[in-house]
């Protein structure tokens, strides 16, 4: 159930929120009543960020709520206050000291998510009431964040391949775009040998799903989601710590399929692909070996050096056979390293580019919507971190140095120079409660990629 409702005309049912910071504090006590301006008084409360009171008439009836803020921080403001708020109906007060009411509701709405699949829900959250185009603007974003939420929080015997699979198709079933597969040995008859290579030990099949969708002379977007639906390491395999959360190494998938949602919804004037090659990275008798030499879709030779770099593996036929379409842009996500959180955090997800206007645009638009990228370079010198000395490459390397970007290097080199390209490595995962990003699967440059494209693409 949505945290945002709209707001009609005449509504005198939803309670007034005020936001307030200390330097409007003064202000905002002089619109209450004696008894309002006591009550704040006797309770201590101070409009710091986070906090809030909660005011009555005399008959004793919640009329107001006053909510410290920080006016810089406008998404984050009112994400805590769906589970903590009376259930009911809010809105917000145009005397509030935020600027951008529609950050506001955003955050609201994110910070009212739940997953309950396992569980209900502990209890229903408040609503905050919107004027109509917010909320058509709104919904939109909140549907497709909670979607790839829902993805990635589902543990895997309930998110392998083959319901990824079926997310997709619900996708061409919602907007009439075309999808189709290629399951198990498909792959190999139809040249996708990285694919099955990483996917062929688990007992679920390895497959590559791909939705076509816009009119044939609009121009071509390529949308690639990394979709390993859980990752041992293969053979080299992970230790436990590091296998515990690997459920969420569709997060990519997640991202691109949720993309492609928006892209859909809005009808964008393009030709779109989405590509999700979904895969278990696995243990078997026929696992993938470390030494074992793969011929790409690109005819390009890969040494396995390491089989937990596995999703580099994967990518690299989706991007070869979306370069064969000649697209005019094509965009991966991917929970590609563990090294890119060590240089940016969990917060910040990797953006590479071989275009600088692209990486400036797509950053840019990130500014303004509140969902925060930061660019790594595309290094060609590392490169001689992932050599072989009997095939083209290697998909790792000895060095543990720089390992963010020589994987997006390793995509790189299936990507012709001609093709515009990005590639993000994101985390799509809370590590812990916060306001408005509860614990669990989380989407991170998704409304980035999104606004970037709108602008791109405009009508």
């Amino acid at each position: 159930m949505s945290a945002l409702i709209e707001r009609k005309s005449g509504d005198r049912q939803s309670i007034a929120i005020e936001t307030v910071d200390a330097a409007h504090f003064t202000a905002s006590k002089r619109r209450l009543s004696a008894a309002q301006r006591r009550w704040l008084t006797e309770t201590g409360f101070e409009p710091a960020p986070g906090a809030f009171a909660l005011l009555s008439d005399a008959n004793g009836k919640l009329v107001r709520v006053l909510a410290g803020v920080d006016v810089s921080d406008a998404l984050g403001a009112l994400a805590h206050l769906p589970r903590l708020l009376p259930e009911g109906s809010y809105y917000l007060a145009a005397e509030g000291v935020l600027a951008d009411p529609l950050q506001a509701a955003l955050g609201w709405a994110l910070g009212a998510y739940e997953f309950t699949r396992y569980r209900k829900a502990k209890r229903a959250p408040a609503k905050l009431a919107v004027p109509v185009a917010d909320l058509q603007l709104l919904t939109p974003l909140v549907e497709a964040t909670a979607q790839v939420r829902d993805l990635v929080n589902t543990p895997t015997e309930d998110m392998g391949p083959k319901h990824l699979a079926e997310a997709v198709n619900q996708l061409g079933k919602t907007y009439k775009a075309k999808v189709r597969e290629w399951v198990g040995d498909e792959l190999l008859k139809a040249n996708f040998p990285t694919i099955h290579a990483v996917g062929r030990a688990s007992h679920r099949s390895p497959r590559l799903i791909e939705l076509s969708w816009g009119k044939a002379d609009h121009p071509k977007l390529a949308v690639i989601g990394k979709g390993v639906c859980f990752d041992t390491g293969g053979l080299d395999l992970k230790p436990s710590d590091g296998m515990r959360w690997m459920k969420k190494d569709m997060g990519g998938a997640a991202h691109a399929i949720a993309l492609a949602r928006l892209i859909m919804e809005a009808k964008l004037p393009v030709r779109l692909t989405l590509l999700i090659p979904a895969v278990e990275n696995a243990v078997s008798g026929n696992a993938l070996r470390p030494g074992e030499v793969v011929i790409t879709r690109a005819g390009l030779s890969v040494e396995i050096d390491n089989t937990d770099a596995e999703g580099r593996l994967v990518l690299c036929d989706a991007l070869a056979y979306a370069s064969e379409q000649q697209p005019d842009l094509i965009v991966d996500f991917a929970t590609l390293t563990g090294a890119a959180r060590v240089a940016l955090g969990p917060d910040l997800p990797a953006l590479f580019a071989n275009r600088d206007e692209l990486a400036d645009g797509v950053i840019a638009a990130g500014r303004v919507v509140n969902d925060p990228l930061w660019r790594l370079p595309l290094w060609r010198p590392y490169r001689k971190m992932l050599e072989s000395y009997l095939a083209d490459f290697a998909n790792a390397g000895a060095s543990r140095h720089a390992g963010a970007i020589t994987a997006a290097l390793y995509l790189e080199r299936f990507v012709p120079e001609t093709t515009a390209w990005m590639h993000l490595d994101t985390y799509a995962w809370n590590d812990a409660d916060r306001p408005g990003r509860p614990r669990g699967g989380e989407a991170m440059g998704l409304r980035a990629f999104f606004a970037f494209l709108q602008q791109r693409y405009s009508r």
